[in-house]
């Protein structure tokens, strides 16, 4: 997708979309000074948030540091719940794009009043009310987003979170390398059969790592495509949902288990007619939306490609990308 084509042109989503890659190229990981020396003298990081201030950014920050091997316990859920939880020894982050978020402002606030002094907030307003709330909080350099689907704020939002780990372990994320692969990502032009197939579907499932990828594109889908989906964890496509699938649905597999991927075929392209599309850093058995490997934000591309392929099916489908007719930019203002 491009700024050129006409068909792109009038649709705020994209844009904010291609904004993406030059945030990630500018981004300025020693902003969070604060939060890092708190996470380490906590050695505990609670992330909370909801909707995609959430999933990608704090699940992405769990998986990169599992694989780089940080002590540091980390967690996430919703803020809600996390009321429930005893969060006195833990540092905690509240994500809300619009700074105006209920639940976690709630959260908050109620840690404030147990004299939580670890409290850190990341929001694209200053002078909001989670600011408010908090100890410390960083303001996204984004700017604001007039597509009801959040995009550039969420890639910003986990780039807050791994600015903690390149401050404690100093790792080189290799941001230019990663936006470069970013912007062919989003400019890749995708195969129109892998498109059809994935506008066609009644149901679109996507599958993959619990970092927060699969799971974000998966909300996207409802957001863009308007069409129903599902988040089938790891390995889950293997493990008993074949039961309820159906000829003509659609998986779509983010960079697959080699090891996994004929069973796969056999079980769920043969047996039942399912239809599997992966985005990986190389070809598949199944058709491929092919994307450079970045190595530790691998995720932030991949996520890139996978809007790249639901705005060509929605563009298909005739849908206003900016406005669905239901959902809100925010789900539930304080």
């Amino acid at each position: 997708m491009n700024l050129t084509d006409p068909k792109y042109q009038s649709y705020a989503l994209v844009k904010e979309m291609l904004e993406t890659p030059a945030i990630l190229r500018k981004f300025d990981w020693s902003q969070t000074t604060n939060m890092t020396k708190a996470v380490q003298e906590a050695g505990r990081f609670f992330m909370t948030g909801e909707g995609s201030s959430r999933i990608f950014p704090a699940k992405n920050m769990i998986y990169t540091a599992m694989k780089m091997g940080s002590k540091i316990s980390m967690a996430t859920d919703g803020s809600i719940q996390a009321r429930e939880y005893d969060l006195s020894d833990w540092a905690v982050c509240g994500v809300s794009n619009s700074g105006m978020t209920k639940e976690i402002i709630l959260l908050l606030n109620n840690l404030a009043d147990q004299n939580h002094q670890r409290r850190f907030a990341v929001t694209a307003n200053a002078g909001t009310k989670i600011v408010d709330a908090s100890n410390d909080a960083y303001i996204l350099s984004c700017g604001k987003e007039d597509a009801v689907a959040a995009t550039k704020s969420v890639v910003e939002s986990g780039l807050m979170y791994l600015s903690v780990l390149k401050n404690i372990y100093d790792v080189d994320f290799q941001a230019d390398a990663a936006a470069t692969a970013a912007e062919e990502a989003l400019a890749l032009e995708i195969d129109p059969e892998i498109v059809a197939k994935v506008a066609n579907s009644p149901v679109i499932y996507f599958a993959g790592r619990n970092n927060g990828v699969a799971e974000e594109l998966r909300l996207k889908t409802n957001e863009i495509t308007r069409k129903k989906s599902d988040y089938l964890e790891g390995t889950y496509l293997l493990h008993g949902i074949e039961e309820v699938m159906n000829a003509g649905e659609t998986i779509v597999v983010i960079e697959p288990y080699e090891s996994e991927m004929a069973k796969m075929q056999e079980l769920l392209v043969d047996r039942i007619g399912v239809n599997i599309i992966a985005i990986a850093s190389k070809p598949t058995i199944f058709p491929t939306v092919v994307i450079p490997s970045v190595g530790l934000l691998d995720p932030c591309v991949q996520l890139m490609a996978g809007w790249n392929l639901l705005v060509q099916v929605g563009i298909s489908l005739g849908i206003d990308l900016d406005h669905p007719t239901r959902a809100r930019k925010v789900g539930n203002a304080f």
